[in-house]
C-alpha cells in the first residue's frame, strides 16, 4: 500500500501512512481544524453539473496552495471537525465525474487527482479527495466571460490579486527550468563513462515532475519493481530484439547514491556486447543505460559501433517505459519527465537499420546522423493500461523516426 504523510497524518502527529477510516475518525476525535491544505466539507458536490459547482474552485486553489486534500463526509464548526456525516455511495461514474471537472473545469488542468472511499457501507461513508502539488500554477477558473486563480488562505479560500499570479507564473517558469535541468543532470550522470567511441549506448532517463513523498524502497521493493518491469517490457514488445531488463541483476540491486542500481550482468567475452544498467531513485526516478551499437548479427559477427537496430531501440524503450509505471506504482507517482537518446562518440555516422522482408537489417532507409537529439516528453505512469501503451508506442516511434525509419515493428498497442 502506497505511503503519504497528508495534512492529516501532519495535524494528528503521526507517521506517514495510508489515508484511513480510522485516521478520519481521530482527526474529528480531535477537532482537527481546517488549514490551507485540509478542508472539510459535509456533502459531496452532485455529479450533475459538477462543472458549475464550488468543486473545481476548490481543487485549483488546493492546487494552487501546494496541495492537500479536501474531506467529504465531517461536518465542522469554527472550522473544526465535529462529527462524522454520511456521505453516500461513490460509484465509479461519480469518482470518474471528479477527476474529469478537475481537469476540463480548471485550466492548466490538475492531474493526479486521488481519491479515497471511507467508511462502511451505509454508516459514516466518506470520501477523500487528495489534490497533488503543481508546478503549472496558477490554475484558473472560468465563470462565462471572466476567469479568477483561487487559492487558500489558512482555511478561507480566496482570489488571487494580480501581483500573486504574477509571482505564480514565474514561479512556475523556474520550476520548469528546474525540472529540465534535474533531468539533463540524471541524462548527464547515467551517460558518464559509458565505452562510446567503441559502441553507441542508449541513455534513457524519467523523472516525476512532482515527486510525491513516500518511504525509501526497501530491496524486496526494488526486486519486485524490476522483475514486474520486466514482464511488463515482454508485453509491450515481446521478445524480437535485447531487452536491456534481462541483462541486469534484477534479483540483487545494490545500493547506491539514493538509489538501488540492477548492475550489468552481461560481463562474458561473447556477451559484453549488449552490456546494461538500470537504477531506481528514491524519488522515483528511474534510469536506463544499454549498448545498442556492434550487436551480434550472427554466429560471431558483430555490426558495426555505430550501427543500431530499430528493433533495439523499441525494446529500450520499453524496458524504461515499463520500469517508469512498475516504480511510479511502488511509489506512488504519476507525471514524469522523460528523455532518451543515443550517444556516440566514434568517427562515423550513427546509422539506426530496420529489417528487411527477409528479416536481415537493411540501411537504405536510413538517414546518418552527426549527433542524435535527445527525445523529451512527459507521461502520466497512472494513466489507463491502453493510454500508456500508446505513450510506450509514441515514445519508440519518435526515436526510430530521427534515423529515417518510419515505423515501429514491435510494439503494437490496440487501436484507442
Amino acid at each position: 500500500m502506497v505511503m503519504t504523510f497528508s495534512a492529516l497524518h501532519r495535524a494528528l502527529g503521526v507517521e506517514p501512512g495510508p489515508l484511513t477510516d480510522k485516521l478520519l475518525d481521530a482527526a474529528v476525535s480531535n477537532g482537527v481544524a481546517e488549514t490551507t491544505d485540509l478542508d472539510w466539507k459535509s456533502e459531496l458536490p452532485p455529479p450533475k453539473g459538477l462543472q458549475h459547482t464550488d468543486f473545481p474552485k476548490d481543487i485549483a486553489a488546493m492546487a494552487n496552495s501546494g496541495g492537500g486534500v479536501i474531506v467529504y463526509g465531517v461536518r465542522e464548526s469554527q472550522k473544526a471537525a465535529t462529527e462524522r456525516v454520511d456521505v453516500g455511495e461513490l460509484d465509479e461514474v461519480s469518482e470518474r465525474a471528479l477527476r474529469s471537472a478537475a481537469i476540463t473545469a480548471v485550466a492548466p488542468p490538475v492531474f493526479g487527482l486521488n481519491v479515497h472511499r471511507l467508511g462502511d457501507d451505509g454508516d459514516n461513508r466518506a470520501v477523500v479527495v487528495e489534490v497533488p502539488a503543481s508546478i503549472d500554477g496558477p490554475h484558473l477558473i472560468y465563470k462565462n466571460d471572466y476567469f479568477g486563480a483561487p487559492v487558500r488562505n489558512d482555511a478561507d479560500t480566496v482570489w488571487m490579486k494580480e501581483r500573486q499570479i504574477e509571482a505564480m507564473y514565474r514561479a512556475r517558469f523556474d520550476e520548469r527550468r528546474h525540472a529540465a535541468e534535474a533531468l539533463h543532470n540524471l541524462f548527464d550522470e547515467a551517460a558518464s563513462g559509458r565505452k562510446s567511441d567503441e559502441r553507441a549506448w542508449l541513455i534513457a532517463v524519467a523523472r516525476p515532475r512532482v515527486p510525491r513523498f513516500h518511504e525509501r524502497l526497501a530491496r524486496e521493493d526494488a526486486r519486485n519493481v524490476l522483475t514486474n518491469a520486466e514482464k511488463l517490457a515482454l508485453f509491450y514488445a515481446g521478445r524480437g530484439g535485447v531487452h536491456p531488463l534481462e541483462n541486469v541483476d534484477r534479483l540483487n540491486p545494490r545500493p547506491g547514491l539514493r538509489r538501488w542500481v540492477a548492475v550489468n550482468t552481461a560481463t562474458g567475452e561473447r556477451s559484453e556486447w549488449k552490456e546494461a544498467w538500470a537504477s531506481l531513485h528514491h524519488d522515483g526516478s528511474a534510469t536506463l543505460a544499454a549498448a545498442v551499437g556492434g550487436h551480434r548479427t550472427s554466429g560471431d559477427s558483430y555490426s558495426e559501433g555505430s550501427q543500431v537496430q530499430s528493433t533495439t531501440i523499441e525494446c529500450c524503450i520499453a524496458d524504461l517505459m515499463a520500469l517508469v509505471r512498475a516504480t511510479a506504482h511502488a511509489t506512488g507517482n504519476d507525471e514524469y519527465d522523460v528523455q532518451v537518446g543515443i550517444v556516440w562518440t566514434g568517427g562515423e555516422p550513427l546509422t539506426i537499420l530496420t529489417t528487411d522482408n527477409h528479416g536481415l537489417p537493411y540501411d537504405g532507409v536510413s538517414t546518418p546522423l552527426h549527433r542524435y537529439t535527445p527525445v523529451t516528453t512527459t507521461v502520466n505512469a497512472a494513466a489507463s493500461d491502453l493510454d500508456y501503451y500508446w505513450y510506450v508506442h509514441d515514445l519508440a516511434q519518435d526515436c526510430v523516426n530521427q534515423g529515417g525509419i518510419s515505423n515501429v515493428h514491435m510494439i503494437r498497442p490496440p487501436e484507442q
